[in-house]
């Protein structure tokens, strides 16, 4: 796969780029891409919610003020937000033709990321029914990284959001992934010590080249 270190990038400068390389993915004109990079502000609504703002909890005049856009988009799932200090990745995977499955796709999109913060320390895992990577257990689990994709013709895009050193305070605006009773954290907070962006990068590359090595073409 090749891995792409965009930086921070808009929102929808990301969201055209990954259209142009579905399509171009679909053509088999590229490999499959890994985008890294981070968003100004922005809270996105998923398919599910596009035209229902009920778990956007900050009025439009409130969002406005703060410079938030709301944007709805092609993905799963359902409200998130996304800011400096959180990284996201888009995979553009070919799936085909032996990994046409969604489900195992997801677990891998986790599994690559608790990879990736177990090698700062933080001992991450799944909770039942629910996407994304959590801490804790019991029922006080908390959100770490945040998962919603897009497959068309078994070309993925979309993906993760990984909260590094995110302004947590920002979450406030929404319920996040329409999920009211478990909190966000960030891998600052968990270690109480600043995470360099690039570590986390590397280490999630290598989180990914570990779980998706089977699927090398």
């Amino acid at each position: 796969m090749h891995v792409r270190r965009l930086g921070r990038i808009d929102y929808t400068h990301a969201l055209e780029l990954q259209e142009t390389l579905v399509e171009q993915r679909k053509l088999g004109l590229i490999p499959d891409q890994l985008l890294l990079l981070e968003h100004p502000d922005v809270i996105t609504l998923g398919v599910k919610t596009r035209n229902d703002w009920s778990h956007v909890l900050a009025s439009p005049e409130t969002l406005a003020a703060e410079g938030v856009p709301v944007l709805a988009t092609g993905r799963g799932g359902d409200v998130t937000f996304h800011g400096p200090g959180q990284l996201v990745g888009y995979p553009i995977f070919d799936l085909k033709p032996d990994r046409c499955d969604v489900h195992r796709y997801v677990r891998d999109l986790e599994e690559g990321l608790i990879q990736a913060v177990a090698e700062f320390g933080i001992q991450a895992g799944r909770v039942k029914g629910l996407t994304g990577i959590w801490v804790g257990h019991g029922g006080r689990e908390a959100k770490l990284a945040a998962i919603g994709v897009r497959i068309s013709r078994w070309v993925t895009s979309h993906g993760f959001a990984l909260n590094v050193s995110t302004d947590l305070s920002r979450f406030g605006l929404i319920v996040p992934c329409g999920i009211d009773d478990k909190p966000v954290t960030s891998m600052e907070r968990l270690l109480g010590r600043a995470v360099p962006m690039a570590e986390v990068e590397r280490a999630v590359v290598r989180g990914f080249q570990t779980v998706f090595t089977t699927y090398d073409k």
